[in-house]
């Protein structure tokens, strides 16, 4: 969702004369797009921002903006932590930026847009900063409102954007010669419950019309909720042929009592049963997930069943962190009882049971074929090309000029870290 935010932002700029710069000390104008999902995102923020004084103090006139859920949750105290910072803009403020920026350079005063109303409108913005994937909002907010998290708070209440607007977007970016398209909302599966306007429309009934677009070669989506994630979407997956065969669906914790408690409304086994649905009808389906560790009340026991959560599922990527409280989430009311230290080791472990299922289930890719998207040169070495397998999984092949937004066939050959090591055939 940041990095679409990110790209509607510069579209609107461009729109008004402004161009890409190379570095912060060539800028105008410096924007920063945040996340408040995790503290030590928000510790970044405060830590690159600060290391602009200087450059500000030299250049008066250069604008510096933060813009997304960390400025609609700290508001006037980034101007009071950070006073060279010159504006400040929510989520639902985006579109206001050329104006901010406009009112700034003309008054010379902090401005400070946090408004909690929706969006008037989806805008569609014509600049993408991918060279092979767009990304094309679907929704907006959510209602979920776990225990744990402030994006209800930041992001406001679920809204869902009109499927002809969807469907619109999509076949324009395919004209821009994009293949795929990443479908982004909070929870993809609540889609069409609160619409701005226009017939209801379920996700999968979404799917299926994004699917039929000419010229789109592939769909990803994300996020998805396990509780909504349910048989329509499966057999969505399973028969809209450009629907590409990952699913990101986040457990959190393999412990019941646990998952009560951050308000996630299925349990282990129901989470379980789903993804082995899925996998029957989806045989090549890769599954990714995140998981927090050391939640408020966390026993050895609760630990030890999201040990065996992931021994079950065997996802192919996870995402793990240790809980951290955010304010304005349920749980910041609740002690931290976990200490640091067994949050770390349990962190550890999970991370290495995770690293050994991770690098099994890339080494069965070992001598077949996989479809990539070609992304272009690796950054890492000039003779070998990058691109994304239809399981999200990161291909290097050697190749040459002319590949990039091509989709060509990679013998694998070896696995390199969690990256598909192969040649191009055919």
């Amino acid at each position: 969702m940041n990095v679409r935010d990110g790209e509607e932002v510069a579209g609107l700029l461009m729109k008004e004369g402004y161009a890409l710069a190379d570095s912060p000390e060539s800028a105008d104008v410096l924007l920063f797009n945040t996340c408040s999902v995790r503290e030590h995102a928000e510790d970044r923020v405060w830590s690159n921002v600060g290391a602009l004084r200087e450059l500000k103090t030299r250049r008066p006139e250069l604008v510096i903006g933060i813009l997304g859920c960390m400025a609609q949750h700290h508001q006037e105290t980034v101007f009071k932590r950070m006073p060279h910072v010159d504006f400040v803009a929510g989520p639902a403020s985006l579109y206001d930026v050329p104006e901010l920026i406009e009112t700034i350079q003309e008054e010379r005063r902090p401005q400070l847009a946090v408004a909690r109303r929706r969006r008037p409108e989806f805008q569609q913005v014509a600049y993408h900063a991918g060279a092979t994937s767009a990304f094309v909002t679907i929704m907006e907010g959510c209602d979920k409102f776990c225990t744990y998290c402030i994006i209800p708070f930041t992001r406001g209440r679920e809204v869902s954007r009109p499927a002809d607007q969807v469907v619109a977007e999509v076949e324009d970016v395919v004209r821009q010669g994009f293949k795929e398209v990443m479908l982004l909302g909070q929870n993809v599966n609540s889609y069409g419950r609160r619409r701005l306007d226009g017939p209801p429309t379920t996700f999968p009934e979404l799917l299926r019309r994004v699917n039929a677009v000419p010229g789109l070669e592939r769909i990803r989506f994300i996020t998805s909720h396990p509780h909504d994630a349910d048989e329509a979407m499966f057999m969505a997956m399973r028969e809209a042929e450009h629907v590409c065969e990952h699913l990101h669906l986040p457990v959190q914790s393999g412990s019941d009592a646990v998952l009560a408690r951050m308000r996630r409304d299925y349990t282990a086994e129901e989470y379980l049963g789903k993804i082995a649905r899925l996998r029957r009808l989806v045989p090549e389906i890769a599954l990714s997930t995140d998981v927090i560790v050391g939640f408020p009340g966390e026993t050895e026991e609760d630990f030890e069943a999201t040990r065996r959560l992931l021994d079950t599922a065997r996802f192919d990527f996870a995402f793990m962190f240790h809980y951290s409280p955010r304010p304005l989430a349920k749980c910041s009311q609740w002690a931290d009882d976990v200490p640091a230290d067994v949050k770390h080791r349990r962190l550890q472990a999970l991370m290495a049971l995770q690293e050994r299922i991770g690098r099994e289930r890339d080494q069965a890719w070992v001598g077949r074929t996989v479809e990539v998207l070609v992304e272009g040169p690796s950054p890492k070495n000039a003779v070998e090309w990058t691109g994304r397998a239809r399981d999200s999984r990161h291909v290097v092949f050697p190749g040459g000029p002319g590949l990039t937004g091509r989709i060509v066939t990679v013998q694998v050959r070896e696995i390199r870290g969690h990256t598909l090591i192969g040649e191009v055939i055919g």
